[in-house]
């Protein structure tokens, strides 16, 4: 079985048995087959001329693009509970509710644009949407928001891949949680650079 790093999300029997390449053994296996699919995925996204980040079905599909090369049920909202996320059965309810916040932010100027960017990506890694990969999805959507809504430059999110264990990771993954209990200021400060 592949061991993850910490704070990262196991995949349970179920799911892991949807990987496509059953020969990989090891984690780094794993994301250098991801790492080729997401740039697939960065591809396609790139190519896109019109998106509606606000419309769930653009967010399955963008999962899809970023990870259907190695995971059968990319795109699919999990159906499985985690040690993150609403109840499976409150995932879309959930996703529809912050796409709907999202949209009045956006409409109201709630917050400027890099915090509206900021609180999407936040909510997008709290409901955790699927098996795998949310937070890569949650900032490659951030980034599409930035770009595609706003007319902005992508955030800075650090010069090392938060997949990866580290103090970039190690911090990142606190300032969610602190979010998590209403404090976005850590996780505010950490990218609004």
């Amino acid at each position: 079985m592949i061991e993850y790093p910490k704070g990262a999300t196991p995949l349970d029997p179920d799911e892991f048995s949807g990987l496509k390449f059953p020969h990989i053994q090891t984690r780094g296996e794993l994301d250098q087959m991801e790492q080729v699919n997401i740039q697939d995925g960065l591809r396609w996204l790139a190519q896109q001329k019109e998106i509606n980040v606000f419309n769930d079905t653009f967010l399955r599909e963008l999962h899809k693009r970023l990870f259907g090369e190695v995971w059968s049920w990319a795109g699919s909202f999990r159906l499985t509970e985690k040690n993150i996320g609403v109840a499976p059965e409150q995932i879309a309810v959930s996703l529809r509710n912050l796409l709907d916040d999202v949209e009045y932010w956006c409409e109201y100027e709630t917050y400027d644009q890099q915090e509206i960017a900021l609180r999407f990506h936040h909510r997008l890694v709290q409901i955790h949407l699927f098996p795998n990969g949310n937070g890569r999805h949650a900032r490659i959507a951030t980034d599409a928001l930035l770009l595609k809504k706003f007319g902005k430059s992508e955030i800075k999110w650090g010069n090392t891949q938060l997949q990866d264990s580290g103090k970039h990771r190690k911090d990142y993954i606190e300032s969610l949680r602190q979010a998590d209990k209403g404090d976005y200021e850590p996780f505010l400060k950490m990218f609004n650079k």
